[in-house]
């Protein structure tokens, strides 16, 4: 494939899939070292690579400088080419692994920190009992991870999927309650003066549930924000605040009570999504089939 600088046009002859790999973690990362923790190669791996690559296009595509690896203005227009060519390569492999029907390999399931830990392990252990052959890989975290990207193969989502290609279904209208450390009184309807909450960092978006808990207690004084509901079912636990949480959440936490403040907090939906290439695959057939017929309400 040769790269001509007017344009940077790519034709057939010098650039292959594993180059415009390379070309693309440095892209995306800015330095050598983190394409190489990116592509799980070394660091003069990568520098090789990438001095062959402009070589045999003629061209520079990153200028080098003290913040790190900057495209060009030919690497600028080689860019959407190159992420043209990972799509097509990914579909492909998408393609590939969804023909599969061995259950085995690896699964990769992107979901929420308090679904991973209070909904999902029952359905994992079951799944990994029934087919031991496949490794389960657990992504939490408030990145949404890529299924078309293979960066997941299923995920759990508190909203309804917006990327394309993707089947996907509501699984759970999940219930939320108010929940109080066991040794502390509880607060007057319609008041909260004089008491915490403990409640979601709404920095990343608005959450029906919080702003139902500060209309039920409008006195009451934010003490802490998390975007960990784990984190803030122990800190309710400790005292420092009333919360609300999911009810598979703060049911099981012993030092909790719930609170009766009239009615219930705004149920939030849980959605489930795959990518439609990998529908045949044997593995996330089998893994979705269980957890919709273990949860699905």
């Amino acid at each position: 494939m040769m790269l001509h600088s007017h344009g940077a046009v790519l034709n057939g002859a010098g650039m292959d899939w594993s180059d415009v790999r390379i070309f693309l973690a440095i892209a995306r990362s800015g330095t050598l070292g983190g394409a190489g923790r990116l592509l799980k190669i070394s660091h003069p791996t990568v520098s090789r690579r990438l001095q062959a690559l402009e070589e045999a296009t003629g061209q520079v595509l990153f200028q080098r400088t003290a913040d790190g690896y900057v495209l060009t203005d030919d690497g600028a227009a080689v860019l959407t080419m190159a992420e043209h060519m990972e799509e097509a390569a990914l579909a492909m492999e998408r393609r590939l692994s969804g023909d599969e029907q061995k259950l085995e390999g690896t699964l990769r399931i992107s979901l929420p920190d308090w679904f991973g830990a209070w909904v999902l392990p029952a359905v994992m252990a079951r799944f990994s009992r029934a087919h031991p052959d496949v490794d389960i890989e657990v992504l939490t975290g408030t990145r949404l991870f890529s299924l078309a990207q293979r960066e997941a193969d299923v995920a759990f989502r508190i909203h309804p999927f917006v990327e394309a290609d993707i089947v996907q279904r509501r699984l759970i209208d999940m219930p939320y309650g108010v929940y109080i450390a066991r040794d502390v009184d509880a607060p007057t309807r319609g008041d909260g003066d004089g008491f915490t909450l403990v409640t979601m960092d709404t920095s990343l978006g608005a959450f029906p549930d919080i702003d139902w808990l500060k209309q039920k207690l409008p006195g009451a004084r934010v003490a802490l924000k998390s975007n960990n509901r784990n984190v803030q079912a122990q800190m309710s636990c400790a005292g420092i605040g009333i919360a609300v949480l999911p009810r598979p959440v703060g049911d099981q936490q012993q030092k909790l009570r719930r609170l009766d403040l009239g009615e219930d907090p705004p149920s939030r939906e849980i959605w489930m999504g795959y990518h439609r290439d990998v529908r045949r695959s044997a593995r996330l057939r089998a893994f979705v089939d269980l957890a919709t017929g273990m949860l699905a309400s």
